[in-house]
């Protein structure tokens, strides 16, 4: 009796970890050194700590792109975004950039019975270029694989300012009907740019449009005052909308992406964190991210669903210090490196652009410790079809199947991977090369290295993670091999 009772325990087991829960944590602007588990020494983040020391930590992961919507675009359809006309960073009245029923990720988990929901940032467009905000607001998550929504359109520092759950805005008044212009302003509504005495946050480039809490945006917005959020409530509500999915969820399966908009700006924390980590509004937004996570994790553990879920955690990008706001971010930074050991940050061809905080959990599965595979998110589509037994979407031409790297089972990752940045680069094993790229070498706002250089640039990552040291010249065969490889890839399968 006791034989059989094992065997039936074995054998739920093993069911259970053929359907794991899948939950994406997404920070935005998050950098390789901006957690204490990734070397950052002035500041603490013990939930993502906690999160590495329970699974594997990689040292070599990345987004697919320096910047949001092409990063966010690559992970969720398998497709280096650089090949697509229009997935650029989008304004916050964009168009849907994923058509309509294309596999995606989201329905890579639908296909396997999952439930599947994303709360928070989204940035890949909403309708199809004539959207009327005061109505259903589609296509959107629900048309590409997603159940559930409760998401921003764009970014914080973009309006519109309202939350949008599945196909309506939160709260709006029908009375107060909602307006969004990119082009031109709105008579008798104050700016950033014509009212500075309202503001409460200076911005330092751009970011001078619409004012909404005391905080000028990108784009101009008129009406819809009771479904306007709350800078410094929107962690809190993100996250609370994450708990309340996967409580609804508890029985399994599930998928939720989770997109975080901390670190990003404009960085306006709740008051429980400002002040708490002697960086100003840029580390304390640090803080709240460490805290949503572990406000989620701590949701799972009290459902007892911790060991059949898988974890991930990710950045979509590198990091930016100055991103448009007089926030202090500069003049606080202190020792801090948020790009840790790495080149450049946000918008940079550099490592620091794309190779980001990387972790995986999965307690019944994933052994802890640390894994330098070369890894990526736009292999998401393909390693998660493979989890739940299913051929890799065929438009998700770019997604490899890693599963066995990122369950730990080997320590082999990609071959090469092209990283999108200022210039496109490309990586083989340890060696990564940056054609030579006209253009400045920093961003004139923001003071980020761009990677642009009117000659190649070859690295040798194994000896010289930082890039400093140029290689091109003694390396003229490998910088040819190297060349041809990234237009290949630049062209696409098959070209």
């Amino acid at each position: 009796m006791k034989s059989c009772w094992i065997a039936l325990m074995l054998v739920s087991v093993t069911v259970a970890a053929e359907k794991p829960n899948v939950l994406l944590l997404y920070a935005d602007d998050l950098g390789y050194g901006d957690v204490s588990c990734y070397g950052a020494k002035t500041i603490s983040t013990p939930h993502i700590d906690k999160l590495a020391a329970d699974g594997l930590r990689f040292t070599d992961g990345h987004c697919a792109a320096a910047t949001c919507t092409p990063s966010r675009f690559a992970m969720l359809t398998g497709e280096y975004a650089f090949r697509q006309k229009g997935t650029g960073i989008l304004p916050g009245d964009a168009k849907m950039i994923i058509p309509p029923g294309r596999a995606t990720l989201a329905s890579v988990f639908k296909g396997a019975g999952y439930r599947t929901g994303v709360i928070g940032k989204w940035h890949l467009g909403l309708g199809d270029g004539a959207l009327d905000w005061n109505g259903a607001i589609q296509p959107g998550p629900l048309e590409i694989g997603f159940d559930h929504c409760f998401i921003m359109a764009a970014t914080g520092d973009r309006v519109p300012c309202v939350f949008v759950q599945d196909h309506q805005i939160v709260g709006l008044d029908p009375a107060d009907p909602i307006q969004v212009s990119y082009k031109q302003p709105f008579p008798g509504e104050p700016t950033g740019k014509a009212n500075p005495e309202l503001l409460r946050m200076r911005p330092s480039h751009g970011h001078d449009m619409a004012l909404i809490n005391g905080i000028s945006r990108i784009g101009y917005m008129k009406g819809g005052k009771s479904a306007l959020w709350k800078d410094e409530d929107m962690a809190d509500t993100f996250t609370a909308q994450a708990v309340k999915f996967i409580e609804a969820s508890k029985d399994g399966p599930f998928f939720l992406y989770f997109a975080a908009h901390d670190p990003h700006v404009p960085r306006i924390p709740h008051p429980r964190f400002v002040g708490k980590s002697g960086m100003g509004p840029r580390g304390d937004a640090i803080l709240q991210f460490d805290d949503s996570v572990g406000t989620i994790l701590t949701a799972l553990d009290k459902l007892g669903l911790k060991d059949n879920t898988l974890v991930l955690l990710s950045s979509d990008n590198g990091p930016v210090v100055d991103d448009g706001y007089q926030d202090e971010a500069v003049e606080k930074l202190g020792d801090h490196k948020p790009a840790g050991p790495l080149r450049g940050g946000k918008y940079s061809a550099f490592e620091g652009g794309t190779r980001v905080p990387f972790i995986v959990r999965w307690p019944v599965k994933v052994k802890p410790g640390v894994s330098s595979a070369l890894v990526c998110q736009v292999d998401f589509p393909a390693s998660f079809a493979a989890l739940t037994g299913q051929p890799a979407p065929a438009a998700a031409v770019d997604s490899q199947n890693l599963l066995p790297a990122l369950l730990g089972e080997v320590e082999t990752g990609r071959a090469q991977l092209v990283e999108q940045g200022g210039p496109l680069s490309l990586r083989d094993g340890d060696w990564k090369f940056i054609p030579a790229s006209p253009g400045a070498a920093k961003n004139k706002n923001t003071n980020s290295e761009t990677g642009n250089a009117p000659v190649p640039q070859l690295f040798d990552l194994s000896k010289n993670m930082g890039e400093s040291q140029n290689l091109a010249k003694t390396e003229e065969d490998r910088v040819k091999a190297m060349a041809s490889a990234l237009e290949k890839a630049r062209l696409g399968p098959g070209k």
